[in-house]
């Protein structure tokens, strides 16, 4: 497996086309200009066409930052644009997502506990993803605080990345509780700048990665 360097999961932005009348482009592209890690195109409002049309262009311009693309939910999608990997959850088919992908593309898994962190390895997952605290934008998932973070920290070598209810205010919480980074959504899709937000959140995960050594 090609695996993923925790590095580019420091800041890992999510789009979104709820906020601002900004388009999944433009926040892809403002979090691509402010310094992000790694993108995710998370775009359900989308038909094919247009996802894969998005995506190719997201694609494209990752690779030339040198930024981790992936696609939420749509393996198959990712291959078709070219993207880094895909983002799933335990029940779209991880397995089968790990087949559609690859060797060579990143797998990332969305997981609630420490035993699903476990099973994510075992469906060879690249990172696994972990609901942190409430947020609108994901009112399904169950937030697990920062205890959960610590809890599937311990159980696994997988780099975790802390997503719901994130921005620049406790993001360090998160890195100091055992995550690799922190993944957003209206953190930067909903600020005034979302460069600048991107930016400030890359200065505060950075200076908390450092103060434990990572």
């Amino acid at each position: 497996m090609a695996g993923v360097d925790p590095r580019a999961l420091r800041v890992y932005v999510v789009t979104s086309a709820r906020f601002a009348g900004r388009s999944h482009r433009d926040v892809a592209m403002a979090a691509l200009v402010g310094g992000a890690g790694a993108i995710q195109l998370r775009a359900p409002d989308l038909p094919d066409d247009e996802l894969i049309a998005v995506g190719s262009t997201l694609a494209r311009a990752s690779a030339d930052a040198d930024v981790l693309f992936v696609v939420n939910d749509r393996p198959e999608i990712a291959v078709t644009v070219g993207a880094g990997g895909a983002h799933v959850g335990r029940g779209d088919d991880p397995s089968e997502a790990r087949r559609l992908l690859g060797p060579d593309r990143v797998l990332g898994m969305s997981v609630d506990a420490a035993s699903q962190a476990r099973e994510a390895e075992d469906v060879g997952a690249d990172y696994v993803g972990v609901t942190v605290w409430a947020t609108p934008t994901k009112p399904e998932a169950v937030p697990g605080g920062l205890a959960l973070v610590r809890a599937i920290s311990a159980s696994t070598s997988l780099p975790i990345v802390g997503i719901g209810g994130i921005d620049a205010t406790n993001a360090a919480s998160v890195i100091d509780a055992g995550a690799a980074g922190v993944a957003v959504i209206s953190a930067v899709a909903a600020a005034p700048d979302p460069i600048e937000a991107t930016r400030e959140l890359v200065r505060v995960v950075d200076r908390a990665l450092e103060g434990r050594g990572g």
